[in-house]
């Protein structure tokens, strides 16, 4: 079983709070893909989750490399945090349901759900930042 990272009370908060970043996967060519997402963050299982559509570029660039790694970085005037590691598309409907939730809780409005809404899971193994 995976170890969640251990973050700071202040990092906690900075990635509860309603904000934006960048989420980059790497093409099947291994150029990256660099998109603003809205994700969030469950600090006890160490996964951070982005709603999007199956057919998406960030989506396909997941799927195309099972086990491949992403990160995700919040940045906010000189705070920023970046999450790395293993993502995974899901379409399963409870998985995809506990996203939707974490996100309308974060960001106080429900996520856009378009055709092959799916969660993107990544299992966090490393966090770098300055909060």
């Amino acid at each position: 079983m995976p170890t969640s990272p251990q973050l700071s009370a202040a990092a906690e908060g900075f990635l509860a709070e309603n904000q934006l970043c960048t989420f980059t996967t790497l093409r099947p060519d291994g150029s990256p893909h660099v998109t603003p997402v809205r994700f969030t963050w469950d600090g006890e299982a160490g996964l951070a989750r982005v709603m999007t559509a199956v057919t998406r570029r960030k989506a396909r660039n997941v799927l195309a490399t099972p086990g491949g790694r992403a990160s995700l970085c919040q940045t906010v005037g000189g705070r920023w945090l970046t999450l790395e590691g293993t993502a995974t598309v899901h379409e399963d409907p409870l998985r995809v349901q506990e996203g939707v939730r974490r996100y309308a809780k974060r960001y106080w409005s429900s996520p856009p759900e378009p055709p092959g809404l799916v969660v993107i899971e990544i299992q966090v193994d490393k966090v770098m930042g300055l909060i």
